[in-house]
């Protein structure tokens, strides 16, 4: 939003003016009716899923992303996407990229997220991954990387909404002075991606969202989703899979399913297929998505997309099916499975983040420079006793937005969490989640750490 002389930058001008019109106090004021229009708005958060409910953190100060910058972002998320489906595709069926020795056998076959179960199986139109959130972080150089990919259930994207309307009812004159293109449209962008997913001949398919219930920290954004798209929301019990397809219990009776937005791991979908100890999925239903009487969004076994070892080899994955340079590059990443690389991070933990392969939401993860002797021996540890299961990263410098601290400002650490849909077409939502650390100093954002959000402005041309 500022320039390093202190200035703020031509397209944050009218958000500065408007901020620094305002009367003594007012900010903060009008900052205590968003936090209470949220609460009363029902927009809660519950990290554990067991404690009280409370409002995700909420500053009413926007960030601003130029026109220019989001023309290359909205590029490199089209195309991440497309080159994932295709790699999805392809390692659940021909194995042609593994072949070809562009990523090790052994990285696959050892990734907790990949499905043995799902080999044979081609989602209707190939897609497997209906619904991505990139996080994206900007560093010193100005440029955006890609730091995490996130295709199994992304969470978020209830927030981006609705953060929107607060800011739009708190400044009302601002957005057509900035001209902030919309994020509005989402919900229906999402039901027809779902819809496009309906088995063949089905024309005009009945969706339902599918979560594991009230205890889920993303409950909020289930039932959110659902009553924007007009579709039920649907817990394990409500359906029951049999005769080759998939049924909900209504007050009217049974009423057949033909897609399902699932907000449930993978492993819990389906006790008959993955953990037999699951109380949240259906019995039966992995065969019902198998025969081709069911859309699942996202498809099972997408997670092994996002499998933090496989997320370093994605631009090889991008040059591979595309014959393109990766548009928004990667962090820099060390693959502890590598020697090589092993050695590299255990001598340098104090510099580097190291993260697990398989775990969201900044748990399981050490950052070096403010972890302790102690911690980072554990990791060592850790990473010596199950090196497929952790990487390393070099500490960025996060860029940093200005968020409202009592009565002042203060800069603090974001990132970027932008939302793509690929059915028949391929749309990413102009703006996105962005998470700023609430802690001063930390470079941890996630809201399951106890980061808040800010509203995204995406500025048209």
């Amino acid at each position: 939003m500022f320039q390093p002389n202190g200035r703020p930058r031509p397209h944050s001008e009218p958000v500065v003016d408007r901020i620094t019109s305002l009367s003594e106090g007012d900010l903060v004021r009008r900052q205590r009716a968003a936090e209470l229009a949220l609460l009363n708005m029902g927009i809660t958060f519950n990290s554990s899923g067991t404690g009280p409910e409370r409002i995700f953190p909420f500053d009413l100060i926007p960030r601003i992303v130029e026109a220019s910058d989001w023309k290359r972002i909205e590029a490199g998320l089209e195309q991440r996407i497309q080159a994932l489906n295709l790699f999805l595709e392809d390692i659940y069926n021909d194995q042609r990229i593994l072949r070809a020795g562009v990523i090790p056998e052994y990285v696959i076959r050892s990734s907790k997220s990949y499905l043995p179960q799902c080999e044979g199986i081609s989602p209707r139109h190939g897609i497997w991954c209906h619904i991505a959130g990139s996080d994206l972080v900007r560093d010193l150089d100005g440029q955006f990387y890609v730091l995490e990919d996130n295709l199994r259930c992304p969470s978020g994207v209830s927030y981006v909404l609705e953060n929107r309307q607060v800011m739009k009812r708190t400044f009302p004159q601002v957005f057509a002075e900035c001209r902030v293109r919309p994020v509005d449209n989402y919900s229906t962008r999402l039901l027809e991606t779902l819809q496009h997913i309906a088995p063949h001949g089905v024309a005009n398919p009945t969706v339902a969202v599918l979560t594991p219930g009230i205890h889920n920290s993303a409950y909020f954004e289930h039932s959110y989703l659902a009553q924007q798209m007009g579709v039920e929301l649907v817990e394990g019990t409500d359906l029951l899979a049999t005769d080759g397809a998939v049924y909900m219990r209504t007050t009217r009776g049974m009423r057949k399913v033909d897609v399902i937005y699932r907000r449930i791991d993978d492993m819990f979908l389906d006790p008959r297929a993955f953990r037999p100890d699951s109380m949240l999925g259906v019995p039966g239903l992995m065969d019902v998505f198998r025969a081709g009487n069911l859309g699942l969004a996202n498809a099972p076994g997408t997670g092994v997309a996002d499998d933090k070892v496989v997320y370093a080899y994605v631009p090889k994955i991008i040059k591979y099916y595309l014959g393109e340079e990766a548009i928004i590059p990667n962090v820099p990443t060390y693959l502890c499975w590598e020697e090589k690389d092993r050695r590299h991070v255990l001598a340098n933990l104090d510099k580097l983040v190291v993260k697990p392969a398989n775990e969201s939401g900044g748990y399981g993860m050490m950052v070096g420079p403010h972890a302790t002797p102690q911690t980072r021996r554990e990791f060592a540890g850790h990473i010596e006793g199950s090196p497929r299961n952790y990487i390393a990263q070099p500490t960025l410098a996060l860029s940093r937005a200005p968020i409202i601290v009592q009565d002042h400002f203060e800069g603090r650490h974001v990132d970027l969490r932008p939302f793509t849909l690929l059915g028949r077409d391929l749309y990413v939502m102009p703006g996105g989640l962005t998470r700023a650390a609430l802690t001063k100093g930390s470079l941890v954002v996630n809201s399951s750490q106890g980061g808040g959000s800010k509203d995204t402005w995406v500025l048209s041309e």
